[in-house]
């Protein structure tokens, strides 16, 4: 396949900065996209298109369709990364992760969500990618809870993640709104109570707002 940009111009006469801009617009069609679609939902030549580069560059970029899916799951956690970084308390968690804004945004929102059907079938490399997330995620749940004698605190970790990823993807699998809006108010609340007296300030410096992930 020929290598060549939007320009015409080769990725072999490119600029390195150039080239890494490059690569990083299409992880973050792909990062979007996958999310919005699934990991099936969009092939090599459509990520390529809306990122303004040409199918024939994608030898230039990536090995194989599988190293884009790796790469572009990196990028979208780093969303995740960004969004843990800021939230101070277990509830503030809850508050922002179960809303219909999330919901309505898998573009933009949480991967490990967003792309949890898709990994009973991923490829190894993405699962690993996945993997690493979600014990990263299980750690940062777990430190927003103190210990309390002999309750396991992983335990309460592994049920607040998997409520939250449960309840986010059932709420966009079904097609009744009102169902849907039961779903994130009940699961959010149900885990809000659950843990109530048990969130601590992740960090001393205050978040005014913060987006779904």
């Amino acid at each position: 396949m020929g290598g060549t940009e939007g320009d015409g111009r080769t990725l072999s006469d490119m600029p390195k900065k150039r080239k890494t801009e490059t690569h990083a617009r299409i992880l973050k069609v792909a990062a979007r996209r996958f999310r919005e679609l699934g990991l099936d939902g969009i092939g090599v030549a459509d990520v390529m298109k809306q990122a303004g580069v040409t199918v024939g560059a994608f030898y230039k970029h990536f090995n194989s369709r599988d190293e884009l899916v790796v790469e572009a799951l990196g990028t979208a956690f780093k969303d995740l990364d960004a969004w843990e970084e800021h939230a101070e308390t277990l509830p503030q968690v809850l508050e922002t992760y179960l809303t219909e804004a999330h919901r309505d945004d898998p573009g933009t929102g949480c991967a490990m969500g967003a792309l949890l059907g898709d990994m009973g079938h991923a490829s190894k490399s993405a699962k690993t990618v996945y993997t690493a997330r979600v014990k990263r995620s299980l750690a940062f749940t777990a430190g927003l809870l103190p210990s309390e004698g002999n309750a396991d605190k992983r335990g309460r970790a592994l049920l607040v993640l998997s409520g939250l990823l449960g309840a986010i993807n059932l709420s966009r699998a079904v097609s009744d709104p009102i169902l849907s809006r039961e779903i994130l108010d009940q699961v959010r609340q149900q885990l809000v109570d659950l843990t109530a007296g048990n969130a601590l300030p992740k960090r001393g410096a205050g978040l005014k707002q913060v987006d779904s992930p």
